[in-house]
């Protein structure tokens, strides 16, 4: 092996063997439980009552998040069957080197988020503290929340799904009371929260606020389905299953049920917020509604969602791009605290206001990305991978430079197509990204740069966990990468 492919091989990058998945079906269950609880939802239940009612913008919300789901559950197979990173899968359509253009920015996206949501449980934080104490400063409590998070998440996976698993129960069961104390309130003022609406609207505008709303879940989700491989991997699934709904148990249930159910009861609150308050800020939501120490208790909720958020859907994802865009010589742990500091110098406090136009516009470039990779894994590749030459940076995969440029030009075709039509960003940008790179590729790339597991579809050499293989990297090759870390 050359020294050239060194930085290809972090050993944080390499594939997951079938005998160190150690997350089961209920386990990811209760991590989308946790993952779910985002009060930036609120946003979009709060948005949505503005112009219709209620029960509509639940409707939509299920539609959205169970939509978003399949596609996550469709890119999670790449995590299942090759037990890869979602990074190290992209040098497949984007090149050993182009791989870090889309990934970077899902990595930023993420970092992104893991601001706003500190940003949440930082001010939750505060105001516990200044209930009991009289301390009142929020940005003490951002950078003390944001290393407590950062912290957590460096210890492992394993850390992840165990904090969910005492976080997601307390979640959900301090939400349904809030539901109710907020309903109860809406009705003091003369509200039924079913059927109050602020400024109706119908026809085509009707049509145009349930759209927003489906469209909104999805692009706050887009980020997990571009690289639910990440997480997948980790996933626990039977060796020898070809049938693709049982291999992807896992990921389907915790994905088309366990999210939309709890997302849609987060809007619902958002909503419920709006009618009964006017204002569908957490923050403010829980201040105009509780005091003394019940309000203590549902600040506490809020540490405790955005904790459970962060950990699996951001931080994870992030440490793990900027640890291959970096090499050996950044571990996963120093990713986890990159993705800290571009989550602080972001200022996502001043992002909450523009949540919903964030929402259309990142779910538009990046469900570009999710079009490429359905096009490369399952409609030209037909999930097979040539998965060692992953790691080689003069393999298959180097094509020009290291960029595949079909790659890279759809995503561009895609993601500007979607931008400009935000309502339906995520379903153009989506088509789009699949129908360029599925043209570009085959009628174009791969006639000039050879996919092995194109020109020989053999199942015994390019599938993984249909097959019964781990996928391994040469032990010598493996030592050499952690040689190169130290010194």
């Amino acid at each position: 092996m050359k020294k050239s492919s060194y930085h290809l091989k972090s050993p944080d990058l390499l594939p997951i063997a079938h005998s160190e998945r150690k997350i089961s079906t209920l386990g990811f269950s209760i991590m989308w439980v946790g993952m779910a609880v985002v009060l930036a939802a609120f946003a979009i239940g709060g948005d949505g009552v503005q112009g219709m009612p209620l029960i509509y913008v639940l409707l939509a919300s299920i539609i959205g998040c169970i939509l978003i789901g399949l596609f996550i559950t469709l890119t999670a197979d790449v995590g299942i069957e090759h037990g890869l990173s979602f990074p190290v899968y992209m040098r497949a359509p984007f090149g050993v080197a182009g791989t870090h253009f889309p990934s970077i920015v899902r990595g930023i996206t993420a970092s992104i988020w893991f601001g706003i949501n500190t940003y949440f449980g930082s001010a939750a934080i505060n105001g516990i503290l200044n209930i009991l104490t009289g301390f009142d400063n929020w940005f003490v409590c951002f950078l003390i929340f944001a290393l407590a998070q950062l912290i957590n998440t460096a210890i492992g996976i394993k850390a992840v799904e165990k904090f969910a698993d005492l976080a997601a129960p307390i979640i959900i069961l301090i939400a349904l009371w809030m539901y109710s104390t907020l309903a109860d309130q809406a009705a003091a003022i003369d509200r039924n929260v079913w059927t109050w609406i602020e400024s109706p609207v119908s026809g085509i505008l009707l049509f145009t606020a349930f759209m927003t709303v489906i469209t909104g879940n999805m692009g706050y989700w887009s980020t997990l389905a571009t690289d639910a491989s990440s997480l997948s991997r980790f996933i626990k699934a039977p060796k020898f299953e070809r049938n693709w709904f049982k291999r992807n148990k896992g990921v389907l249930v915790g994905s088309v049920v366990a999210l939309p159910l709890t997302q849609t009861l987060i809007v619902a609150i958002g909503g419920v917020a709006y009618i009964a308050v006017g204002n569908y800020d957490p923050i403010v939501a829980l201040q105009e509604s509780a005091s003394g120490w019940i309000l203590v208790v549902l600040l506490l909720m809020i540490v405790f969602s955005q904790w459970s958020t962060n950990t699996s859907a951001n931080v994870v994802p992030a440490a793990t791009i900027f640890s291959n865009a970096g090499g050996p010589k950044i571990p996963f742990y120093v990713g986890v605290f990159l993705a800290g500091v571009v989550g602080t110098v972001t200022q996502p406090w001043n992002l909450f206001n523009v949540l919903i136009p964030f929402l259309t516009t990142v779910g538009g470039i990046l469900s570009a990305i999710v079009g490429v990779i359905f096009a490369d894994y399952y409609m030209l590749r037909k999930r097979r991978l040539n998965v060692h030459d992953l790691y080689e940076k003069e393999g298959q995969y180097a094509y020009v430079n290291g960029v595949n440029w079909a790659g890279i030009l759809a995503w561009v075709i895609g993601g500007a197509i979607a931008i400009a039509f935000p309502t339906y960003s995520f379903f153009v940008g989506f088509i789009i990204g699949a129908a360029s790179y599925y043209l570009l590729a085959k009628y174009w790339w791969f006639e000039k740069y050879k996919q092995a597991e194109i020109e020989d579809p053999d199942d015994d050499k390019y599938l993984g966990i249909t097959v019964g293989r781990d996928w391994l990297i040469d032990s010598e090759e493996v030592l050499e990468s952690k040689k190169q870390i130290v010194n």
